[in-house]
């Protein structure tokens, strides 16, 4: 990597220099600028997102007459000392303006109500709500020091950045430089409302707000009609945003269904190469990276660091170290997503044995498992309850335990309230919402999420599980050291529920013939290039 104490990344060099540091002398900064091709006349073509995301900041607009609505892409992060984190936006950012992989960090959109009077009134209303503007960062010119020196927005360090109409044309929203935001927000400040997404805001940005527009308590109403105070505006935003994206448009559909067609890809990747992870050591690393490899290069990144989790790592239900060995005999846990550009993820996890064969105990608890999904995947209609996947899928996982004698109470009684038992095994949800967000919609209010019912449109996860630690002395043997878990991403249609990672296999015997499958796929296509090998080595030799 450069050395980025080799610019200097202001306008103006700061009289003490930072070490190893060397001074751009005038003579530089006159040559910089010359002999380059001018940038390219032809604008881009709109981001396939922006067919939804006009009638996506109408809805949330129409939530906010006549207030003014602030939302932040969020900045770059440090990683160590002078490097950043590979910037990745906010995701309600990226839901209304279209933009996903790294752009655009300390951009921020602005939805200006068209009335703003309109918060005060009622009725119907016609035309847009608000109007949008995107706020961000345009390249410099050239003769900028910025072009050269500025290892965090530099075109020299970072790559060409696009100008002001190069990104409207790819949001199809109007631009303007993020410098002219603080003077657009003193505007008008002591007659209109803001809500805004504050800790995602450049800091210039949020010190305005602080002045202008603090944050304030919105009043709301009691059973009697009684003016009480309510959560603050912010907080309001956030939730809308959030729940904005619970139920997903057509382009969001197909984004979910290509996320899961390229995981697959990822997951027969690794099934490929599981005998390197064996044979090289810290298999666990080798498989995250095989995956990882086909996340960055079919899509944007993984969704999520990637589980791969063997033996008794599989029963931590985070194992994201991925240090560890795998094994022939043990299981390996892989829970993993590719994320597109426009940064939808798929979520889908599957328990493969390293050998290519479950063992009776292995088996035995898989197909438990997979009993409990099936369960819950049937239970993922519309109108259904979300609560109502859970408890379907933790019922049979319950029945079996029960059945394997493990529960230290009756059935009914673990399953009931003050029970619980079973969740020593299966501790966590059977569910959770998709999208842009690996855990999806997370600021909705519970009785639109925990306690909402299931619409067309709505993408959740399925994925029950079972986790025998090696040192649980509750069960037998056989089963430590033992964790299986089976997910898939579900979306739910107007008359029932399509399996969105249904192309790779569930059942036991399925998995095993998959993998067996691959492997001799791979043998074949090793011998046939060899021998292509050898027969050019041949034909060198004649020749």
């Amino acid at each position: 990597m450069s050395d980025m104490d080799e610019v200097v990344a202001t306008s103006e060099e700061p009289p003490t220099l930072p070490n190893r540091a060397v001074p751009f002398s005038d003579a530089f900064k006159a040559f910089i600028a010359q002999g380059w091709a001018p940038y390219p006349s032809a604008l881009p073509e709109a981001l396939p997102a922006t067919a939804s995301t006009a009638a996506r900041r109408e809805a949330l607009g129409a939530q906010f007459p006549g207030e003014r609505l602030v939302i932040g892409a969020g900045g770059l992060k440090v990683r160590s000392n002078d490097t950043d984190y590979r910037f990745r936006p906010h995701s309600a950012f990226a839901h209304l303006t279209g933009l996903g992989t790294d752009r655009e960090p300390d951009a921020v959109l602005v939805l200006e109500p068209t009335d703003p009077q309109a918060g005060d009134q009622t009725g119907d209303r016609t035309g847009p709500s608000h109007d949008a503007t995107l706020y961000f960062k345009p390249r410099a010119p050239r003769d900028s020091s910025e072009f050269y020196a500025d290892a965090r927005y530099g075109e020299m360090w970072v790559g060409r950045r696009p100008s002001l109409d190069e990104m409207g044309a790819l949001t199809t929203l109007r631009t303007a430089p993020v410098e002219e935001l603080v003077e657009h927000l003193r505007k008008d400040a002591d007659t209109i409302r803001v809500r805004a997404n504050r800790a995602d805001l450049p800091e210039d940005v949020q010190q305005v707000l602080a002045e202008v527009a603090p944050v304030e308590a919105a009043p709301t109403e009691d059973a009697a009609g009684t003016a009480v105070a309510g959560a603050d505006r912010d907080a309001e935003l956030l939730t809308a945003l959030s729940e904005l994206r619970l139920v997903k448009d057509a382009f969001e559909a197909d984004q979910m269904r290509e996320a899961c067609a390229l995981t697959a890809d990822g997951f027969e990747a690794v099934v490929a190469d599981l005998p390197h992870a064996v044979a090289e050591g810290r298999g666990e690393r080798w498989v995250e990276g095989v995956f990882g490899l086909h996340a960055r290069h079919l899509g944007n990144a993984v969704g999520y660091d990637t589980i791969a989790a063997s033996g008794d790592h599989a029963c931590t239900l985070h194992w994201i170290r991925n240090d560890g060995d795998l094994r022939r005999g043990d299981l390996l846990l892989l829970d993993a997503g590719v994320e597109l550009d426009s940064l939808y993820t798929a979520d889908v996890t599957r328990t493969l044995p390293v050998s290519g064969t479950f063992s009776e105990p292995q088996r035995r608890v898989y197909e438990a498992v997979l009993a409990a999904q099936e369960a819950g995947i049937a239970a993922a209609q519309p109108g259904a309850t979300f609560a109502e996947v859970h408890r379907a899928a933790i019922r049979v996982v319950a029945e079996h335990l029960d059945a394997w004698g493990l529960l230290p109470v009756p059935l009914e009684e673990a399953l009931a309230e003050e029970g619980g038992q079973h969740r020593r095994w299966m501790p966590h949800g059977t569910s959770h919402h998709l999208g842009i967000d690996v855990h999806d919609c997370s600021q909705a209010r519970r009785e639109n999420y925990r306690e909402g019912v299931l619409a067309p449109g709505m993408v959740i996860t399925v994925e029950p599980g079972l986790y025998f630690k090696s040192d649980d002395e509750l069960v037998p043997d056989e089963l430590r050291g033992i964790g299986v878990r089976i997910e898939d991403d579900i979306l739910i249609t107007a008359d029932g529920n399509e399996n969105l990672s249904a192309s790779l296999p569930r059942t036991a015997d399925d998995v095993e013939a998959w993998m067996l499958d691959v492997w001799e796929r791979q043998a074949a296509a090793l011998a046939l290039s060899h021998e292509q090998s050898v027969g050019q080595h041949d034909e060198d030799a004649a020749g």
